[in-house]
């Protein structure tokens, strides 16, 4: 791999190059940030956030296919990728004029009525602002092929990670072979087990009393069928997002972002980054960039093993402090701040705000295959509903690692658990792993409660795929509706291609604050198959395969 040549390519008819076993998103990164596209609303400038594939900051069109995610593509010789979503390009857009004619949000549902004679001239703007990229070429467009059906396992791992690796190993111990689903570009082996990378995975509804069916899905046709008896969900967790005043400008992301998007040298791509949180993430954070951190800001105390840390790199910390805003327009220039409690207004100079404060699971799995979900204050998200083996509410299904709310050496120790329950092997001595505290608010709650009484400024965007405003949620409170199903519905917010993994958590907050009534009483969006991002192609696979060879 190593002596591999580099993969040239067209980005936006310029030519660019890209190493042996680079992403799109690196090749186009290189230690500066790049402006890939616009919001669908608003059209404010965006980049991106995340670098897992989850959040729709990276979207490029590639060889006239659109909305690749160019953190999970592999470029070829002679791609060519251009940038949507603006027009003429990212970096001046003419419909950002958008952005400063509607200040308060565009109201598209009791908007743009009269007068009666522009109606029509009214939908075609309407339409322009909403959807991603246009439809692929029709030399581009990807025939769905029939998904390989394999031979019936007795359990599938979703996750590669510590604690899937973990029950992996254990039940190849007990000799049970298991097959291991991950999504990461790069995969190890797993020892003791087949291990299928690069793809992401649904069930197909619904369970059987044989167990579970579900469709793997690799970019930009590979599928397979499986059944399962047994399912072990080990998808992890990730970097949540936060609010204040322009939360979506280039420059602000998660720490998957900051440490996903280094170069080759180890560099992000910013040069005076601000880092957000206080414990450990932010402190692994802080030890894989200690070049690149100007300040550490917490919304609570910080852990003493990061202040020492941040001592030894003579870097200036801010616990218990509000982020009000980033200034900037087309990247974050400085940051607004103010200490809870009452202090005075500063600033800080930056290029960039890193989010490492709260990292959540991945639940989506859960919520679609119909486990009890409870709320935990620890961290204020929704974890599975567990028995002491680490068992969901529906027979077969259990969760492990951060997916199930289990920390640091625990994570692990629930998959070696897990296993033995599968392999039916005698418990272990009943000592509790340690688990993500369900009782009591979250220092978030607090945090959001005081921010609140602050004066506002900018654009508070509550959910980055749709563009959809804080104000815009607080504004059908107001008119009555309650519980963030009835909000999804009426805003949008949480129908994105995040799946509402960066709006939803501190939606439900907000609406706790707002109805004056607990997180968990406000509710969860219906979670509807496939859940994971599966184009439709796959699914009109799954009625090819049922076809004799010569009808397909």
């Amino acid at each position: 791999m190593a002596d591999a040549p580099e993969r040239r390519f067209l980005f936006d008819g310029a030519p660019r190059s890209a190493r042996p076993g680079e992403t799109l998103l690196g090749a186009l990164t290189r230690g500066e940030l790049p402006q890939l596209q616009r919001s669908i609303r608003y059209h404010r400038p965006r980049a991106p956030v995340c670098a897992e594939g989850y959040c729709t900051g990276c979207l490029v069109r590639v060889n006239g296919r659109p909305n690749v995610r160019a953190c999970r593509y592999l470029p070829a010789d002679s791609d060519v990728v251009t940038t949507e979503n603006s027009w003429p390009s990212p970096r001046f857009d003419v419909y950002g004029v958008f952005d400063f004619l509607f200040p308060g949000g565009l109201d598209t549902l009791h908007g743009f009525r009269r007068p009666a004679w522009a109606t029509r001239a009214y939908h075609r703007v309407i339409r322009r602002l909403a959807g991603y990229g246009q439809p692929p070429d029709a030399n581009a467009a990807v025939p769905p092929q029939a998904p390989e059906i394999r031979a019936p396992v007795e359990v599938v791992i979703v996750g590669a990670g510590t604690s899937g690796r973990a029950a992996a190993a254990r039940l190849a111990e007990a000799g049970i072979r298991p097959l291991v689903i991950d999504r990461s570009l790069e995969t190890a082996p797993v020892p003791g087990a087949d291990l299928v990378p690069r793809t992401t995975v649904t069930f197909l509804p619904a369970p059987g009393p044989d167990g579970f069916t579900l469709l793997g899905f690799g970019e930009p046709n590979r599928g397979f069928q499986v059944p399962a008896r047994q399912v072990i969900v080990a998808t992890g967790a990730y970097d949540a997002s936060l609010l204040f005043g322009g939360n979506d400008h280039p420059g602000v992301m998660t720490a998957d972002g900051a440490l996903g998007m280094r170069d080759p040298s180890g560099q992000p791509p910013f040069r005076r980054g601000v880092l957000v949180g206080g414990d450990a993430r932010a402190d692994a954070v802080l030890a894989a960039l200690p070049d690149r951190i100007e300040a550490v800001v917490a919304p609570g105390p910080i852990q003493p093993s990061l202040v020492r840390r941040a001592s030894e790199e003579q870097i200036p910390l801010y616990p218990r402090t509000l982020l009000l805003r980033a200034n900037g327009r087309s990247h974050v220039r400085s940051i607004d701040l103010r200490s809870r409690g009452g202090g005075t207004r500063f600033s800080l100079d930056c290029d960039g705000v890193v989010l490492a404060h709260r990292r959540l699971p991945t639940p989506q799995l859960f919520f679609q295959v119909g486990a009890r979900m409870q709320w935990r204050g620890g961290t204020g998200a929704y974890y599975p509903a567990l028995t002491d083996a680490g068992a969901t509410t529906v027979p077969g299904v259990y969760a492990v690692g951060s997916a199930g709310g289990f920390l640091g050496p625990s994570s692990a120790e629930s998959g070696v658990r897990v296993a033995d329950a599968i392999a039916g092997r005698p418990a272990s001595d009943g000592t509790a792993l340690a688990r993500v505290l369900a009782d009591g608010p979250s220092e978030l709650e607090g945090y959001y409660r005081e921010l609140w009484r602050e004066p506002r400024a900018g654009k508070w965007v509550a959910c980055p795929c749709e563009d959809v405003l804080l104000k815009e949620v607080e504004e059908a409170s107001e008119r009555g509706y309650r519980g963030i199903e009835v909000i999804k519905r009426y805003t949008g917010v949480g129908t994105g291609l995040c799946q509402g993994r960066y709006c939803l958590p501190d939606t439900l907050l907000v609406l706790s604050m707002l109805e004056t009534r607990p997180p968990s009483d406000v509710g969860y969006i219906t979670q509807r198959p496939p859940v994971v991002p599966t184009p439709l192609a796959a699914f009109a696979a799954l009625a090819t395969a049922d076809r004799p060879p010569e009808a397909r």
